[in-house]
């Protein structure tokens, strides 16, 4: 509060987004706001997919004005977003980061989990390097394998 009585104003960051357009999800509306001593992702989402999804992954990079990447941090996130759904959600785990004047902030989601799949980006750490250094001929390549971890239990059949 100040000393008015009215809230400090929310400093907000927004982030550009490296699409990767074979991932069931899409993520818009990206910012990083301002907590005390850290920065909380917010952000809208969409399940493209049919099936719920229950988690994610992402890298978030800061770069600097010669597109070279300082730091490159990544998060994993648990998440509820029924199939076809879109949301506005708020990763409450706290991003540590030293921002300088100048530096751009870069999202890439590198890992979407639903109960039955898990898409993954293949190479992503070089397909992020490439956005980053403007060559934009990379085209991430995404695999989708079973979730064998967090598959419902399947129902006992009895004869």
């Amino acid at each position: 509060m100040t000393a008015a009585g009215q809230e400090a104003p929310v400093q907000k960051i927004p982030l550009d987004v490296f699409q990767v357009v074979d991932l069931p999800i899409t993520i818009t509306d990206t910012a990083l706001v301002k907590t005390r001593n850290s920065y909380l992702l917010t952000c809208s989402l969409t399940n493209n997919s049919e099936f719920p999804l229950i988690g994610l992954r992402y890298a978030l990079a800061v770069v600097d004005s010669t597109n070279a990447a300082n730091t490159v941090m990544i998060k994993d996130e648990g998440l509820k977003l029924a199939q076809s759904q879109t949301k506005i959600i708020t990763f409450r785990t706290p991003i540590k980061l030293k921002i300088k004047a100048g530096e751009q902030l870069v999202l890439m989601l590198q890992e979407v989990v639903s109960t039955d799949y898990t898409w993954e980006v293949i190479k992503a750490k070089e397909a992020l390097g490439a956005y980053i250094a403007g060559d934009y001929s990379v085209v991430p390549r995404v695999v989708r394998v079973s979730n064998m971890v967090d598959a419902p239990r399947g129902t006992k059949v009895i004869y």
